[in-house]
């Protein structure tokens, strides 16, 4: 009865050993079949963050990256306040010819953009003292001149732009008096000299200016000399342009 009463004992002890064992087993199995979900969802959230978050930074990283080598190969060139603008030198605000010479400094050795407008006229390189001088193209009207300096693939801010009109239309001129090839007998040596032209338009009369009213109205009188005598009236505008128009007059004593 002991020997079968020992026997009975151990068959307990296995079969508590056995399931025990078996228990640890699945628990084992289950929380290994935890952690790959765990893993399995940390990888799906790890990827919707780079995908949606850090992939976007790294292209426009790499996009920076990009704009940088093209700079430096000179694709591309960037503005930077650094870099000091042109100083443009146009004396007059008005002119009639179609071509303007601009003259100007910038830095040592830089290049200098020309502006008209929006519009690119022309790409100069300075001296070595900065001095640089270029010829530029005009429109009809109002022209807004500036400048840019390039150096090491980096602008400027444009210079402060300079105004100046251009037309190369001839003032109108129309003399009322004297008539051509008048002649004179007796009398004061003097004759009026009247006509009409553009209103801010300047006058002379055998080179001593008159002057002219809001309506482009102008009258003088002229001493003249005894014999054939020459009378040069000239109108100017602001462009510089002029008519000329001559009247000869005779006087007799």
């Amino acid at each position: 009865m002991k020997k079968y009463s020992s026997y009975s004992q151990k068959s307990s002890a296995y079969r508590s050993n056995s399931s025990y064992s078996s228990r640890s087993t699945r628990r084992l199995e289950k929380n290994a079949k935890k952690h790959i979900i765990w893993i399995i969802l940390g990888l799906i959230v790890f990827g919707y963050i780079m995908i949606t978050y850090i992939g976007p930074y790294l292209v426009g990283g790499l996009t920076f990256f990009n704009r940088y080598k093209e700079v430096e190969k000179g694709v591309n060139v960037v503005e930077d306040t650094a870099v000091a603008p042109p100083v443009l030198n146009i004396p007059y605000e008005a002119t009639n010819t179609a071509t303007i010479n601009v003259k100007g400094f910038a830095t040592s050795d830089a290049k200098v953009e020309i502006y008209v407008g929006n519009d690119l006229k022309d790409t100069i390189g300075a001296d070595f003292d900065g001095s640089f001088n270029a010829d530029i193209p005009l429109v009809d009207g109002t022209n807004a001149i500036y400048g840019k300096t390039i150096l090491n693939n980096k602008s400027s801010l444009p210079s402060k732009a300079i105004r100046v009109e251009f037309s190369d239309m001839k003032p109108k001129l129309d003399i009322t008096e004297p008539n051509d090839n008048l002649e004179i007998k007796g009398g004061d040596r003097k004759i009026k000299v009247s006509g009409i032209t553009d209103p801010e338009t300047n006058v002379t009369v055998n080179g001593a200016y008159v002057i002219v009213n809001n309506e482009g109205k102008f009258s003088t009188e002229l001493n003249i000399n005894e014999g054939d005598n020459q009378v040069i009236i000239q109108a100017i505008n602001d462009f510089g342009s002029n008519t000329t128009v001559q009247k000869a007059v005779k006087y007799v004593p």
